[in-house]
């Protein structure tokens, strides 16, 4: 394998935070990771949560696993 073709990826991990939905919670760290990641390549949910105030669910919470690429010094 050619050294350009090898890969190494980062893990990190992630809570999203969202007042509509989990879905919209892993969409918020998504694109939140995306101002500030390059190379941004899948994500796992790995717990669901959420917060309750007065009876009603105010706030849904995912963590997720995000990997990314490192990137070679030429396309940082």
């Amino acid at each position: 394998m050619a050294e350009s073709d090898s890969r190494t990826y980062k893990l990190i991990e992630l809570v999203g935070v969202s007042h509509e939905s989990y879905a919209e919670a892993t969409k918020n760290a998504v694109r939140r990771a995306g101002q500030t990641l390059k190379g941004l390549g899948w994500f796992q949910v790995t717990e669901f949560r959420g917060l309750i105030q007065d009876g009603e669910i105010s706030e849904y919470q995912v963590t997720l696993k995000v990997g990314f690429r490192l990137l070679d010094h030429e396309n940082v």
